[in-house]
């Protein structure tokens, strides 16, 4: 007898439809999965014959194959088990097949028969509809984030004997529901405020151009000034993250097993700070069985590369392609996938080898040989990619000791919500949604100037030596300076800020 159960695999984040079918017949026990099944995929056999047999059934003592179709399309983990053990019992004739064509089933199996949460429940769940179907049943651990999909009807369960009753109509499994706007409401909240931060006021200006432009940001200055402190803090400042950004953020999180089972939606922007001795691999994403890095980890928020001069040199030039185009392509012998990955660069740096180069208690014993090895281990092309760096300088004693509280990050959020809502009306027609994206024909279009800001443009790059690198940088920054004065001419004052913050451009250490 044969007997087909609907399963699901996931493909970088989006899902394909499985059918597990199983044949049992006369001949030698045996135990084959065919359909291009990877090491965890075959080492099901094992885990699905106990769990049979801990439920209470009787495992066939007979020839099953078990093929998963369509078998050009390699399985992956371990999330066929539920749908493998079903099949075996239906071919018994231990189930009703009514109820269980109408379901598509995730789930792995331990030993005892207890269902273990599996990774991609939501992608599965929110592209069940383009399979035609519309009811999914789950390990209870992923009923949440998967229950977030209105169209759905999702069911959960915490043992393969539960599913086996309730498909019998022996026992009822309620229909998990949910609220995703009172979920991603009620997971918005940060635990960290702007104005936990004590002076620093003309950085935390810069981070608030940064974050209403779009600008990726370095910060220079000696340990201990707050570099880390702060960037923490930048994603509090971003617009609040929308139910299309937050579904598309969770489901990067649900394929990388990193989202909470009680949280169901990711709330906040996301904030990644890799190590600096990580590998190319694991900042874009890869592997034998890719998977998403820590740039698609930071969708739609924030990856932060403290002491960036420490990565590698190949690990910082991967970077490049992504922060052009904002999705990251890896290519494998076996297949070729796209995870997205917008997000906003922040890198921090001491001045120096040593730190102390512009701090005025710390003496600096570095040559300026050292010092220009050491900046250079970043590369222009990458340098090109970040419109605004800040120099932060050690706090000085009476900012420490002063007890006024900095300003709230909601509201310098409200700041940056309408420049933000500015560039989105300006830009409608447009590709770019940001002043970040702004190309030279497009900054033609956009950035107009008065006369005194065409002139103080002109001393900078003739008197302080403002490459013609940084002139388009200077010119978007502007732009944004300007949105948030609500102004639609760029002004002398905003030029004027705008090469404030590009320190390095200045020539700050030599």
């Amino acid at each position: 007898m044969i007997a087909k159960v609907y399963s699901s695999c996931v493909i970088g984040i989006n899902p394909t439809e499985v059918v597990v079918e199983a044949d049992i017949s006369p001949g030698l026990p045996a135990f084959n999965i065919v359909g291009l099944p990877d090491t965890a995929v075959k080492e099901s056999r094992d885990r699905v014959k106990a769990a049979i047999k801990n439920s209470g059934f009787s495992f066939p003592l007979k020839r099953i194959t078990v093929n998963m179709a369509p078998a050009g399309v390699k399985k992956e983990g371990a999330a066929f088990d539920l749908p493998m053990a079903l099949a075996i019992l239906s071919c018994e004739e231990l189930l009703k097949t009514d109820k269980l064509d109408s379901f598509t089933f995730l789930g792995e199996l331990s030993l005892d028969g207890k269902l273990k949460p599996v990774r991609g429940a939501l992608p599965v769940a929110i592209g069940l509809k383009n399979f035609g179907r519309n009811r999914l049943l789950v390990p209870k651990e992923n009923a949440r984030e998967a229950a977030v999909v209105k169209e759905v009807e999702i069911f959960s369960a915490q043992s393969l004997r539960d599913v086996v009753d309730f498909i019998n109509g022996k026992a009822d499994l309620k229909r998990e529901l949910s609220d995703p706007e009172r979920i991603l409401s009620r997971n918005s909240r940060y635990r960290i405020d702007f104005n936990d931060v004590k002076g620093q006021e003309h950085v935390k200006r810069g981070l608030e151009v940064a974050a209403a432009g779009g600008h990726n940001v370095l910060l220079v200055g000696p340990p201990g000034s707050g570099k880390s402190m702060l960037a923490k803090r930048l994603p509090t400042i971003l617009s609040e993250i929308t139910m299309d950004e937050s579904l598309e953020t969770s489901k990067i999180h649900s394929v990388a097993g990193l989202l909470p089972p009680n949280k169901g939606l990711v709330g906040t922007r996301p904030f990644r700070a890799p190590h600096h001795t990580i590998s190319d691999a694991a900042l874009v994403g890869g592997g034998i069985s890719p998977m998403p890095g820590e740039i698609s980890l930071a969708h739609n928020g924030v990856l932060f590369l403290d002491e960036l001069p420490e990565f590698k040199r190949n690990v910082l030039e991967v970077l490049r392609q992504p922060l052009e185009d904002g999705s990251i392509t890896i290519s494998r012998v076996s297949c070729t996938l796209t995870y997205p990955a917008k997000f906003m660069l922040v890198g921090a740096m001491n001045p120096c080898p040593c730190g102390h180069f512009t701090d005025p208690k710390r003496e600096c014993h570095c040559s300026p040989i050292q010092i220009q090895h050491y900046l250079s281990k970043i590369s222009g092309p990458l340098l090109d990619r970040i419109d605004i760096h800040l120099e932060v300088p050690r706090l000085k004693y009476e900012d420490l000791t002063d007890k006024r509280r900095g300003e709230f990050s909601e509201k310098i959020r409200e700041r940056v919500n309408k420049a933000r809502s500015l560039q989105k009306e300006r830009y409608r027609s447009e590709v770019m949604l940001f002043n970040a994206h702004l190309e030279p024909r497009e900054m033609e279009k956009y950035c107009g100037m008065d006369r005194e800001s065409e002139e103080l443009l002109k001393l900078a790059i003739l008197e302080l030596g403002i490459s013609a690198r940084a002139y388009d940088k200077i010119l978007k920054v502007s732009r944004t300076i300007a949105d948030l004065d609500g102004k639609n001419t760029i002004e002398a004052h905003h030029i004027s800020e705008a090469i404030s913050y590009r320190s390095l451009d200045r020539n700050l250490w030599g």
